[in-house]
């Protein structure tokens, strides 16, 4: 085969499936069934998922977005900070069969195992199998046992517990997508002092609502049994009980993942290459617009017959992580390691700031569809525009942050 890509999610669907799409000859070897169905939700913003001209595959559709930074308790704190933008929810079904189908069409090979080791000519299985391709594409999840990244110490999760199902009484106003309630007036002064978490919520329809109760990176990251309580506890501080569970959803997943080394010979993609907005989380937006250029990258690579594994791995790595977004990764960590040292109320004052940019500002800043000059300008804005404490919190220079400033400046690759 051409390209071999271990994993069987979403990021290695996407792939898969643009591959195939340049009429490139595609194995997919994966430890479970890529059709089973996917355990979390997924999530977009509308202008993301209009401009790629996928909304019809959208599950759920919210106009009435906000979010809540005051502390709660009294009208003033309780006042929603309205976005403004649209925001989706993927149908998890449609886009899985979206990218089946392209796989389908396009006739990749599906393999059932698991991935042991790199060799010469391909993957080695752990049943001892061998399977051969021109070039390897890792697409198996942030624990990728192929790829080699540097080790710059422990890295944070973001971690998130979640309810799908009916309540006593609505948790959000009817027709209301929640992007972050940081309202805290439910917890006591010793609790505030602890790492803050904040709700994800939205109403579904039909009386369905999904709740999740979700902190910013951590390492360790908080347990699940924490943010459950958290949860708990906040609706039964607005009256509110859980009445039936249809689904309960674990989400775990790196923020501040070192890029791969890119003079390996094979290539990642998705979570396995740091794909994971170090600011967001959001990683379904960047596989749909950076899997094709990929794609189309590695196909031409792989018109010339002589090219070796290294080199067809040095062409994707190139297109996928160039010099701009290798220097855009290591800001936005960089950002990522301040607001892991802010209080809860300076994370209020944060976001109350950075909600207040123009919206192509925000918007941008959370999709990554900012140049580098304008990213900056919009950092540089809500600087200006913060009030003092948490001016004083991002100017400290701490932990990893002068080695991240260094690859801003000086990237590598």
């Amino acid at each position: 085969m051409d390209v071999l890509v271990v994993g069987g999610g979403p990021a290695a669907l996407c792939i898969a499936a643009a591959l195939a799409s340049e009429q490139v000859q595609v194995m997919v070897l994966s430890a479970s069934d890529p059709a089973a169905p996917w355990p979390n939700t997924y999530g977009i913003w509308g202008e993301e998922v209009d401009a790629l001209g996928l909304s019809h595959l959208l599950e759920h559709r919210w106009s009435r977005t906000c979010s809540y930074f005051g502390p709660g308790g009294g009208p003033a704190a309780d006042a929603p900070t309205p976005h403004g933008r649209d925001y989706g929810l993927f149908d998890k079904t449609l886009l899985q069969r979206h990218w089946l189908d392209q796989c389908v069409a396009g006739g990749v090979r599906w393999e059932r195992g698991e991935a042991l080791s790199l060799t010469a000519s391909g993957v080695r299985c752990a049943d001892g199998r061998e399977l051969r391709a021109r070039l390897v594409v890792d697409a198996s999840g942030h624990r990728a046992a192929l790829v080699r990244r540097p080790d710059r110490g422990p890295v944070a999760g973001q971690a998130a517990y979640g309810v799908v199902g009916r309540f006593s009484a609505p948790p959000v106003e009817p027709g209301q997508f929640v992007l972050m309630d940081f309202r805290c007036d439910h917890l006591s002064s010793a609790e505030r002092r602890e790492p803050p978490t904040f709700l994800y919520a939205m109403d579904l329809g039909e009386g369905r609502f999904f709740v999740e109760e979700t902190s910013l990176a951590l390492a360790p990251p908080l347990p699940y049994d924490t943010l459950r309580q958290r949860l708990e506890r906040r609706l039964a501080h607005r009256g509110v009980a859980i009445e039936a569970v249809e689904h309960e959803e674990l989400c775990l997943f790196p923020m501040n993942l070192p890029l791969p080394d890119l003079d390996q010979p094979l290539l990642a993609f998705g979570g396995a290459a740091a794909m994971v907005h170090p600011a967001s989380g959001y990683l379904v937006g960047a596989l749909l617009r950076r899997g094709p250029a990929l794609a189309a990258a590695l196909a031409a690579a792989l018109a010339d017959p002589r090219a070796s594994p290294a080199q067809l791995a040095t062409a994707g790595w190139l297109a996928l992580w160039p010099q701009e977004l290798r220097r855009r990764h290591a800001l936005y960590q960089f950002g990522l390691e301040k607001l892991m040292r802010f209080s809860e109320a300076q994370l209020r004052a944060h976001f109350a700031t950075f909600f207040a940019l123009p919206p192509r500002q925000w918007t941008g800043f959370l999709t990554n569809t900012l140049t580098m000059p304008e990213l900056v300008a919009a950092m540089v804005r809500l600087f200006a525009t913060a009030p003092w404490s948490v001016k004083i919190g991002l100017m400290g220079m701490q932990g990893r942050e002068p080695a991240l400033l260094a690859q801003l400046l000086w990237p590598r690759g």
